[in-house]
């Protein structure tokens, strides 16, 4: 798969790539390692929204947030999407049933985009002893098989983080979000994922 042209801004040849997620992609600073790591002809932007999930049933939902309008604004070349997390918790679990139905209903705003972008979707990172609501039977057994069945049925890549950071509790310090070493690999993952296409 490569860049088309039409996916790039007129102005310039810089690539554009919008990173879409919660609150481990808006803390942890794996889109802004990813700009270095890609190098001066990408720019890299942060358009994670704590809390948010897939899921427009729930009290936060990605689509409501400001993020969300400002990664179309940004007019991207390439869309890369690592949400889920949120959606495994004991309190969304009655409408999981329409996370597939909901993440193409995202997923469908960047393609309507005059930039054409290339969509990369991500599964999430595991998730380890909590002290709150997040659910790993829930993630694995819910939340990643759906976001697998939407990359079959769109026909979109998929970046499998979520098996990158197996085994690997000692890299998540809440249980859920990533510290440097988490965060180091899931840069590392999406950049090896992409750099070879775009």
């Amino acid at each position: 798969m490569t860049l088309s042209v039409g996916s790039q801004t007129s102005s310039t040849n810089i690539i554009r790539i919008a990173c879409i997620g919660d609150s481990i992609t808006w803390g942890f600073g794996y889109p802004e390692t990813l700009e270095t790591k890609l190098g001066e002809n990408y720019t890299v932007n942060n358009f994670g929204a704590s809390a948010s999930t897939v899921l427009f049933a729930s009290t936060k939902p990605y689509v409501d947030q400001p993020a969300f309008l400002r990664s179309r604004i940004f007019q991207p070349s390439v869309v890369i999407i690592m949400l889920g997390t949120n959606d495994a918790q004991s309190t969304t679990l009655s409408g999981i049933d329409t996370f597939s139905s909901d993440y193409k209903k995202i997923i469908s705003k960047y393609q309507s985009l005059p930039t054409d972008p290339e969509i990369w979707l991500v599964t999430p990172p595991p998730i380890y002893e909590n002290d709150y609501d997040w659910d790993n039977t829930i993630l694995e057994q819910q939340v990643i098989p759906q976001i697998h069945q939407v990359s079959q049925e769109l026909n979109l890549p998929l970046i499998d983080v979520n098996a990158a950071l197996t085994d690997c509790p000692d890299y998540f310090g809440d249980g859920v979000h990533p510290n440097a070493e988490g965060a180091s690999v899931i840069t590392e993952t999406i950049y090896q994922a992409i750099a070879v296409t775009i």
